[in-house]
């Protein structure tokens, strides 16, 4: 992990065992997986960067590419961002989104979380 994005996995991270998952960073495809009571988050982090919304679709991509085939009704996704990045990853439309299982949290500057 590169620069901002360490903070923002971190937090993440932090914000995920408070809420008592048990969480592991870069196990195999995604920066973040956390498991508790038999569900299962595999997140893509993103950091502050000059192209902020091409990051972000990238991350949209990596989670898609990687996504199984058989459909695991009990894992869902993330796309973990900085707060001045989160306009780009609502470009994603929610339907879309909901479809997918894939939720996005924003990192403030505090490291602060915030499900979206």
């Amino acid at each position: 992990m590169r620069g901002d994005e360490a903070r923002v996995v971190a937090a993440f991270c932090e914000h995920l065992r408070a809420q008592g998952w048990a969480v592991t960073t870069e196990v195999a495809w995604c920066d973040v997986r956390a498991e508790r009571d038999g569900a299962v988050i595999c997140a893509e982090a993103k950091g502050r960067t000059t192209a902020p919304g091409l990051d972000v679709d990238t991350g949209f991509g990596q989670l898609l590419r990687r996504m199984p085939d058989e459909d695991e009704p009990t894992t869902r996704y993330a796309i973990v961002v900085p707060t001045d990045a989160l306009r780009a990853a609502e470009r994603v439309p929610r339907r879309v989104r909901q479809l997918l299982r894939i939720d996005i949290c924003a990192v403030d500057s505090s490291g602060a979380v915030t499900p979206v």
